[in-house]
């Protein structure tokens, strides 16, 4: 059996990370329940959280009124790798199904960094098969982004 899936073609630049807290209500919703909200990004008009097993994405389109999400489990990810540039990072995923994502983040300062360091080292153990580190996802849960 042949089952075709979309590709993930937008691009995402998130700008900040922001408090879980103030995550509009039906964001929430597509969270399931027991999972732990690690990182939420925001976009001018989009949003990105990442749990402690998936990606979900929201993808406004800008005056047609429409919001496509993508929900994407790390159990579906073959490959993660991430990339530094001076005030900027790239969140390169490719999924099993052979599609890539990418997802930037503009405008980074280093403690941006170190939050995506945190994140992307939770989410290469998970699809690794192992347990995240219990500290790096207590640290990303109360955004404790010390260099320590």
């Amino acid at each position: 059996m042949f089952i075709k899936y979309k590709e993930v073609t937008k691009n995402f630049n998130f700008s900040k990370a922001f408090n879980r807290d103030e995550l509009p209500g039906y964001i929430k919703h597509y969270v399931l329940e027991g999972e732990n909200i690690l990182v939420a990004y925001k976009t001018q008009r989009d949003h990105g959280v990442f749990t402690d097993s998936q990606i979900v994405l929201f993808d406004s389109e800008k005056n047609m009124g429409r919001k496509q999400i993508y929900t994407i489990p790390y159990d579906s990810i073959s490959t993660i790798s991430i990339t530094f540039d001076k005030d900027s990072a790239e969140l390169n995923i490719l999924l099993e199904n052979g599609y890539p994502i990418v997802l930037n983040f503009i405008n980074t300062e280093p403690e941006d960094k170190l939050r995506l360091r945190l994140l992307y080292t939770v989410i290469n153990r998970v699809i690794c098969g192992k347990e995240p580190s219990e500290r790096d996802v207590e640290r990303l849960m109360r955004d404790d982004l010390s260099f320590n």
